[in-house]
This record gives C-alpha cells, sequence and structure tokens, in this order.
C-alpha cells in the first residue's frame, strides 16, 4: 500500500515511518493531491490541512490531532476525512489502521 503523510513533527514522523516503511512525506498539505497514494494520514493541528481535504475525495484520508481540539476534528469529518482519530488513539491504533487496506470502511472510535 502506498502512503503519503503530511505530518512535520518529526517525532510523530518518526512512528509513522516506523510503521509504514516507504511512506512519502511531503512538505505542504496541498502537494498531496499530486502524490500517488492509497492511504493519505494528516496532522490536523497544521495549516492548511482542513483546506487540502477537498482534494483527497478518491483517497482514503486519516486525520489525527488534539484531543481537546473538537472543533478541528469535527471540521476534518465534515471536510471528508475517512478517519478522524486523537493522536493518542491514532498511534495506538496505527499498525491496525494500516493493516485494513486501502478501501476499508472505517469508524471512529
Amino acid at each position: 500500500m502506498k502512503v503519503a503523510a503530511y505530518v512535520p513533527d518529526l517525532m510523530d514522523r518518526s512512528k509513522l515511518a516506523a510503521a509504514a516503511p516507504g511512506t512519502n512525506f511531503v512538505s505542504n498539505p496541498r502537494l498531496l493531491v499530486e502524490v500517488e497514494a492509497d492511504l493519505v494520514v494528516l496532522d490536523l493541528s497544521r495549516p492548511g490541512v482542513l483546506e487540502a481535504l477537498s482534494g483527497l475525495a478518491h483517497t482514503r484520508t486519516i486525520g489525527f490531532g488534539s484531543h481537546v481540539d473538537v472543533e478541528t476534528l469535527q471540521a476534518a469529518r465534515e471536510a471528508g476525512c475517512d478517519l478522524v482519530l486523537a493522536r493518542s488513539a491514532f498511534f495506538a491504533r496505527l499498525p491496525g489502521v494500516l493493516d485494513e487496506g486501502p478501501s476499508a470502511k472505517m469508524t471512529d472510535s
């Protein structure tokens, strides 16, 4: 599975890279539409991410952010993000989330 990500935080990036070797990390969320990927992972706490979701309608997307930033998490759901999780839940579920495959139907929890 091809994974692309906009995850600027180096600690978060290293965790994702360990779980998904070969992840294509981009430096700007607008670049995600130019990358061929089955799955796109987004750090929802960063500027421009919600706007980038509109160009990813045909790609499975997972977004993570602060559990206390309820407005951003809800905005990501409304913008079409397939799975939205608190940062801690995302990294706890990361191996399983990646194993689900590119077309798996996913629910928040």
